[in-house]
């Protein structure tokens, strides 16, 4: 067992300013997948009246706000970030007025809405690229979308080299289309670019008609009562000039490219990402939230490296908060996370920005079958888990990720939660190849698993049809077996549960203010092994300090003097023991919250 050590100095890793207030500076936001939420008719297809009937679970959860994935009218390629219509309600998911119903109700209980935002491409079934396909090369229409003429003699190569994120060629030839339109325009040679699916063309953003369309869109659902947009492939948008070849390659999850010295704005990053042509767009962005009263608030999703190139993205003229995925891709090693905290509260501070905590969410392998492996890792295999590959550990899977969720709350700035998160869901590692829909499942021939795993409908009720997801049984994606313990039901008011402990962390979060609070490390703990020790202080002296000590080492470490346990992700480390002569121990895989005194 390790001991304190005398150490020295503590360092100040971020300095909250008593000013900064705004409810998106600390909230604590949950991801609602709509289709894998709640089905609200029977149909096996999670919706919004589904939706708004489980509200109640997020009120007494203690939730500031929800952030729902796309319900757009869609023809559902890509789980509905293929958009064929961004002003209306796919019919798998309602109405119109099911997302007023929806915004209201969850208004009256205390929730804010943010929505989903997906403005680098389009569905090919949009009117715009359907009057692109049939008005030709050279009309306007086409240029709304990137559409260029192939390489060589013919045409007949793609116009540069670049590969989709999904697998395959980022660009499609019109006249390979089933749909391509008649005899005047079935023959001519251009290609159209997808950076994904090919049923998703980009967006031509050096267009102002592309840009006043989507700030009419931003004011449609502002009107309606939204509190903010979540901006798909926020790095996105703008590609470098020329489209030049760029060899390397750039992975779906973690957004990691596998080559440097691309041309472009930012030589770490391919040239179609983190082009400084896209601060311009969400600096005027802003100014159009910033029309609205209520502190309306843009989240980038932004796979950017180094972290330096992410905090351009939230200056105090651009977006308010950008996804921390350097912490979401460290491994379970306190040194690492440590680093990682430290140099994100180091430029987000630089410009007055929130860090954004965040573990899992649809794109990524589950945290709870993320850490489920022997060894020290948390990014796991970020291409999915398929029945043939090495299956996590799910008991350590679960401690850890009651560890590393309790860290995450306990950090000032703000946080997101994936549905199921308060439910230490795991993976779903065992679905078979038929009952796949992601299309990085098909466009990679199964080499990647894809997304469908942490996508499937979450349980609500132990032994019910669908575990309650659905009335009739029915589900888009089929839930394993055994999730019965995982269930709502199993865990409401066990007071070891992991949705108990959410409830307690949240509560405990507002209490001592630790979203906007200052921290420091630990001088006691600095430098210890395997653990990592912060303290958070108000910057006001009006609330107790509170230790967040995460031990990820393989042994127990004692508690430093002088605190005691108000919260443990363990519960062999009880919340109400104090340090005194024989010593409080963390044991390994934990994290505590404790008190001074």
């Amino acid at each position: 067992m390790t001991s304190p050590t005398s150490q020295s100095a503590a360092a100040t890793l971020h300095v909250q300013s008593p000013e900064q207030t705004e409810w998106w500076r600390h909230a604590v936001i949950y991801q609602i997948y709509p289709r894998s939420f709640a089905d609200g008719d029977g149909d096996g297809m999670g919706d919004l009246p589904g939706i708004t009937s489980r509200l109640d679970h997020l009120a007494q959860l203690g939730v500031d706000a929800i952030w729902l994935s796309p319900f757009y009218r869609s023809p559902q390629n890509d789980a509905g970030y293929d958009v064929a219509d961004y002003r209306d309600i796919d019919p798998l998911f309602g109405t119109l007025e099911d997302a007023d119903e929806l915004i209201d109700t969850a208004h009256s209980l205390g929730i804010r809405v943010v929505v989903d935002l997906v403005p680098n491409h389009t569905s090919d079934q949009h009117a715009w690229f359907r009057a692109a396909l049939a008005a030709g090369p050279g009309s306007p229409e086409r240029e709304r979308y990137m559409f260029r003429e192939g390489a060589g003699p013919d045409g007949a190569q793609p116009p540069n080299n670049w590969e989709s994120l999904f697998g395959g060629p980022a660009w499609t030839r019109v006249r390979e289309r089933e749909d391509a339109p008649g005899s005047s325009w079935a023959e001519d040679g251009q290609w159209y670019l997808n950076l994904f699916d090919t049923s998703q063309p980009d967006l031509n953003w050096e267009n102002p008609e592309v840009h006043r369309e989507f700030d009419d869109i931003l004011r449609f659902w502002l009107d309606r009562g939204v509190d903010g947009f979540r901006v798909d492939v926020a790095h996105g948008m703008i590609k470098a000039e020329g489209l030049p070849d760029w060899s390397g390659h750039v992975e779906m999850v973690s957004g990691a490219a596998e080559a440097a010295d691309a041309p472009g704005d930012n030589p770490g990053m391919p040239p179609y990402f983190d082009q400084d042509g896209v601060h311009e767009i969400y600096r005027h962005w802003r100014t159009i939230l910033d029309e609205y009263s209520g502190d309306r608030m843009l989240v980038a999703e932004a796979w950017v490296d180094p972290l330096e190139r992410l905090a351009r993205y939230v200056r105090a003229d651009e977006m308010h908060q950008a996804f921390n995925f350097a912490f979401l891709t460290q491994p379970w090693e306190a040194s690492a996370l440590r680093a990682t905290i430290a140099e994100s509260y180091a430029v987000n501070d630089s410009v007055s920005a929130p860090t954004t905590w965040v573990l899992s969410n649809h794109d990524v392998v589950r945290h709870a079958s993320r850490m489920g492996f022997a060894e020290a890792t948390n990014s796991g295999p970020n291409k999915g888990i398929g029945p043939q590959d090495p299956q996590p550990d799910r008991a350590l899977g679960l401690r850890r990720a009651r560890a590393a969720s309790l860290l995450m709350l306990g950090l000032p700035g703000s946080a997101y939660l994936y549905q199921g998160d308060e439910l230490a869901l795991p993976e779903h590692t065992t679905l078979p190849a038929e009952s796949r829909q992601d299309p990085t499942f098909f466009r990679t021939d199964g080499e990647e698993r894809g997304r469908d795993g942490c996508r499937v409908p979450i349980p609500w009720e132990a032994g019910a049809p669908a575990y309650g997801f659905s009335s009739t049984g029915k589900s888009w994606l089929p839930q394993p077996d055994d999730w019965d313990d995982y269930a709502v039901s199993s865990q409401r008011g066990d007071a070891g549960s992991t949705l108990e402990l959410h409830r307690q962390a949240l509560r405990l979060r507002r209490e001592y203010g630790l979203g906007t609070a200052s921290l420091a490390d630990e001088p006691q703990l600095a430098g210890a092994g395997g653990v990592l020790a912060l303290v958070s202080s108000d910057p006001a002296g009006e609330r107790a300090d509170v230790l967040l000590m995460a031990n990820t080492g393989s042994e127990p470490v004692e508690l430093p003097a002088g605190w005691t346990v108000v919260l443990s992700s363990a519960a062999d480390a009880a919340a109400g023991s104090s340090s005194g002569a024989d010593g409080v121990v963390v044991p390994a895989d934990t994290t505590v919250w404790a008190v001074r005194g």
